[in-house]
């Protein structure tokens, strides 16, 4: 079950790290987008969860037990929620150092890669983080659906009104976000080690 909680929970905020770059990128590149999107996301983001997990079989073709409905919405939702800091962070990134790269001889994707996103990784990272949590807790709501990892220890109990497999849900669940919390934390900072320059 902890197995299957981490592949549910990590697999979508991998998948939607690289979605909320590049949408955030478009967001940066192109004004006029991003109040269309950050809103589109802030919309999506309000749809409850559960609704969203039995809504997806109907949409895509999958069978309702099917962990890819889960994988589907956790993306839907992360992605969401960092599309909005990962545009902030990019318009953060001041414009002299762009200028400078581009005087340098950086062409616009050399200098995304090398310049702007290891600028704004500190934001990112902090939704990252924000995301990884929120999607760690929502796997369980998976379970109310047949695949929720942990889930089924809080169903059962509730089933079975027997308290030790919640506890154990609920222990393992916050000891899996704080790992992870910690293991995107050390990332960052090896990411980022300007950031710590100066600093005793």
């Amino acid at each position: 079950m902890l197995l299957d909680h981490v592949y549910l929970s990590l697999v979508p905020l991998l998948v939607s790290v690289v979605l909320a770059v590049l949408l955030g990128l478009l967001c940066h590149r192109f004004r006029q987008v991003k109040s269309a999107l950050v809103a589109l996301s802030n919309a999506v983001y309000t749809i409850p969860s559960l609704a969203l997990f039995a809504i997806i079989p109907a949409i895509i073709g999958t069978q309702v037990l099917d962990p890819l409905n889960v994988i589907i919405a956790l993306t839907v939702y992360t992605t969401a929620l960092l599309v909005r800091p990962v545009a902030d962070a990019l318009d953060a990134v001041p414009a002299h150092i762009t200028a400078a790269a581009t005087a340098m001889g950086f062409r616009p994707l050399r200098r995304f890669l090398s310049v702007e996103l290891p600028l704004a990784v500190p934001v990112l990272a902090a939704g990252v983080r924000v995301g990884s949590v929120s999607n760690i807790s929502l796997v369980s709501v998976g379970a109310l659906i047949g695949t929720g990892g942990l889930g089924a220890l809080f169903t059962d109990g509730f089933r079975q009104r027997y308290l030790a497999p919640i506890i154990v849900g609920i222990v393992l669940t916050l000891v899996l976000a704080l790992v992870v919390d910690l293991l995107l934390v050390l990332l960052r900072n090896a990411l980022t080690p300007w950031t710590r320059v100066g600093k005793p």
